[in-house]
């Protein structure tokens, strides 16, 4: 198949499943296997996380009003009642470096998860069952944080620690383990989505920019230690990440406004019915590859 088609097909992909809580890792690397792409292969285990800022623009497009709100009545917040340690724009900065620490630790085993189908299956699995039974429990019960402004330090340090799982774990979702993380931590619906939106702004901007980096770059130790592989970026396959990014930049631009909607009226019940059903279906037909 004609590399841009691939990613034309990434793209959509990608856009389509960013922001919801099934794992847009995990569906990148599904579709890749079934296009007969190898999961080892440095560029498409590169091109896996690179693509991911194309969604992550699409998010800051749309939220761009929200951030400059923030940012205009930091420290204090829009009701006057925050400071510096407790303002949103802080509490995203503290749960990013919670979430940034130990992923940095923890990358080699990552990217060894990275081309494990099986790995992904499990984590789609229980990454389902765990969102569904998160998602009753909290939905009988009233939530104490409604908004983003009324949210604690200790919030923002568990939530950065639970997103740490799907660094670790491709298949976990940054959004499924944001979003429960806040539920457990008494937030509501609306309030956990909003600070995983806000949170994976910084997260995917690093995570892209570090993979970029030390794939096109990196160091000789790694190299020597066979820990690493230097990946030759050409200017098709430049073209090719180019035109993956900007597909899943306009999907995604698409699918956020209806997200938030659909959440607010009917939960995460469905999201956690399909990953439990794909993350099955996974493990079957993924025991046919050598993984």
């Amino acid at each position: 198949m004609n590399p841009y088609i691939q990613s034309i097909l990434l793209g959509i992909v990608e856009g389509l499943t960013e922001f919801l809580p099934v794992s847009s890792t995990a569906h990148l690397r599904i579709s890749e296997a079934l296009m007969k792409i190898s999961l080892d292969d440095p560029y498409w285990k590169m091109y896996t996380v690179v693509i991911q800022l194309g969604a992550i623009l699409a998010l800051c497009t749309l939220y761009l009003g929200r951030v400059v709100e923030f940012i205009r009545t930091f420290p204090t917040g829009e009701s006057n009642d925050r400071n510096f340690f407790n303002h949103p724009l802080t509490l995203t900065f503290v749960a990013f470096c919670f979430t940034a620490g130990p992923a940095f630790l923890l990358h080699k085993w990552s990217e060894k998860n990275l081309g494990s189908l099986t790995v992904m299956a499990l984590a789609l699995l229980i990454g389902g069952i765990l969102m569904w039974v998160v998602d009753i429990w909290a939905s009988r019960r009233e939530a104490d944080t409604t908004d983003v402004e009324q949210m604690t330090f200790l919030q923002a340090v568990w939530i950065g620690l639970c997103q740490t799982l799907s660094a670790v774990f491709p298949g976990t979702s940054r959004s499924m383990s944001t979003i429960a993380a806040a539920q457990l931590a008494n937030m509501d619906r609306p309030a956990a989505l909003e600070f995983s939106f806000l949170l994976s702004i910084p997260t995917m901007v690093a995570a892209t920019g570090w993979d970029l980096v030390k794939e096109l770059h990196p160091s000789k130790a790694a190299l020597a230690s066979g820990l690493a592989t230097h990946v030759e970026m050409t200017g098709e396959r430049w073209g090719v990440l180019l035109v993956g990014m900007v597909v899943s930049f306009v999907v995604a631009f698409g699918v956020v406004e209806w997200f938030l909607l659909w959440v607010r009226k009917h939960g995460f019940t469905v999201f956690a019915i399909y990953r439990i059903l794909l993350g099955i279906a996974l493990l079957i037909w993924g025991a046919k590859y050598v993984i």
